[in-house]
């Protein structure tokens, strides 16, 4: 038996729903289902009242349900404990972090944030999207760092999450220069020649924006996919060897652009062909909030006294929402 079952079978006690609950735990419904009938099988005996709607639990499922919360609060605190034991672990911030920002954003802000907050002792886990999420869903993580826009929200809980606002990042189209410093490739090609184009692999989070950005395009846009990868700098050494052209974050191309080996691939008479996201924070709410049921629901461990201080400081710091 996995406690993600049981993160699984608590959130569903607690929407009544399967697919809300599967937002929340960011798993496909099918695999959500799953995972609930795994812990079915586990404990022997039906939990879930399938033949009624909305989804109710059996009288075994409300034993569960109640015992449940009682033993992932006791393995929240059991953690708590076990990580208290080392007075240098409450001092490393562990950051939860996509592979793009942690190659491009990360470092540099890291660097921004010992000139003003102070010295600080960190641990970055480098994941995709959806793995960076669940890190913090699972509590695996002091800090999750991540991309936003609009078009592609996460589905985290406001009653249980919280965010802050670190800055804004634009992605933009970029190839290498030819001799007279012009671009290689240069958008928006043409029917019958579509330009070579690097794009993330399917699932990443960034091709999804970039997908978006180009359906919204007021102009055809010609694009011949011929690589894909799921992060910037594998497509930023593509672009850099005259491959193709990608859409690349601004700090991931900054030093490049900069040194003359990338160039827009963009004209200045094509609109539509940049797109600006959020950089956030988010960490689970130290406070315990209330079940529907008026119990208390499994609490978050109150936060490390550094990580407290940074998101306090990072609250200061914040741009206007």
């Amino acid at each position: 038996m996995e406690t993600k079952w049981l993160e699984d079978f608590v959130s569903l006690a607690e929407t009544r729903s399967f697919s809300r609950s599967a937002q929340l735990r960011h798993v496909t419904q099918p695999a959500f289902s799953r995972r609930i009938q795994a812990l079915e099988a586990w404990a022997g005996t039906d939990l879930v009242d399938r033949s009624s709607y909305p989804t109710r639990l059996t009288p075994a499922g409300e034993t569960l349900y109640g015992q449940s919360l009682e033993m992932l609060q006791a393995l929240q605190s059991t953690r708590a404990m076990l990580r208290g034991h080392t007075s240098a672990g409450q001092d490393v911030i562990e950051f939860a972090v996509p592979h793009t920002l942690a190659f491009t954003f990360f470092p540099a802000w890291l660097s921004s944030l010992r000139d003003k907050f102070g010295p600080i002792k960190s641990r970055l886990i480098a994941l995709n999207v959806h793995d960076a999420v669940v890190r913090l869903v699972e509590g695996g993580c002091d800090l999750l760092i991540a991309y936003h826009h609009p078009s592609l929200p996460f589905q985290l809980d406001a009653d249980r999450y919280e965010m802050v606002s670190l800055g804004e990042e634009v992605i933009a189209p970029y190839c290498r220069p030819d001799a007279q410093g012009q671009p290689l490739f240069q958008l928006p090609g043409q029917v019958g020649q579509p330009l070579p184009y690097l794009g993330y692999a399917p699932g990443a989070y960034l091709g999804q924006v970039v997908d978006f950005m180009l359906k919204q395009a007021s102009t055809p846009i010609h694009l011949d996919r011929v690589y894909e990868t799921d992060i910037a700098e594998g497509l930023k050494a593509m672009a850099l060897e005259g491959h193709g052209l990608a859409f690349l974050p601004h700090s991931a191309a900054r030093n490049e652009v900069q040194a003359g080996k990338l160039v827009s691939a963009a004209p200045a008479g094509l609109p539509g062909m940049q797109i600006t996201m959020d950089v956030r924070a988010y960490r689970e709410k130290p406070a315990v909030r209330e079940t529907h049921k008026g119990g208390a629901h499994r609490g978050a461990t109150m936060p490390k006294r550094t990580a407290q201080a940074l998101w306090d400081y990072l609250r200061e710091q914040a741009p206007l929402q």
